[in-house]
């Protein structure tokens, strides 16, 4: 299984073929790989011009579940990049903690999401 965050889903969607991360959520898509975050899945219906299309397409793919102790492992990997003075917004940080607990890559264009693999095993595609 291979994770997707919001931001690279949505370029995806909207057809944009311009970056390795929607190459990747294609091929991944293709292969019926892809999961999601819980967290991406509410950014992703927060979009009130949402297609009804895409919306169906969304619940159809599996969520990641949430583990014990997930809220104090993604504080702590939070405060990790924190300490570092660098930005670590909480919807980046719950994906990324998603992805730690289950041990799956994560496709991702925000760049943001560099400052979690810095600081612990998430794999980024």
């Amino acid at each position: 299984m291979i994770a997707v965050e919001s931001s690279a889903l949505i370029a995806y969607l909207s057809g944009s073929s311009s970056s390795a991360a929607v190459e990747a959520t294609d091929v991944a898509l293709r292969e019926r790989q892809v999961c999601l975050p819980p967290v991406v899945l509410s950014e992703l219906f927060s979009d009130p011009r949402l297609p009804a299309r895409v919306g169906s397409l969304l619940l159809e793919l599996p969520l990641l579940t949430v583990l014990d102790g997930y809220w104090e492992r993604a504080g702590r990997l939070r405060a990790k990049v924190l300490t570092a003075r660098r930005r670590a917004r909480l919807a980046d940080t719950l994906s990324a903690q998603s992805c730690l607990d289950h041990g799956v890559p994560l496709i991702a264009l925000d760049r943001d999401f560099r400052r979690f693999a810095a600081v612990s095993s998430l794999e980024l595609i």
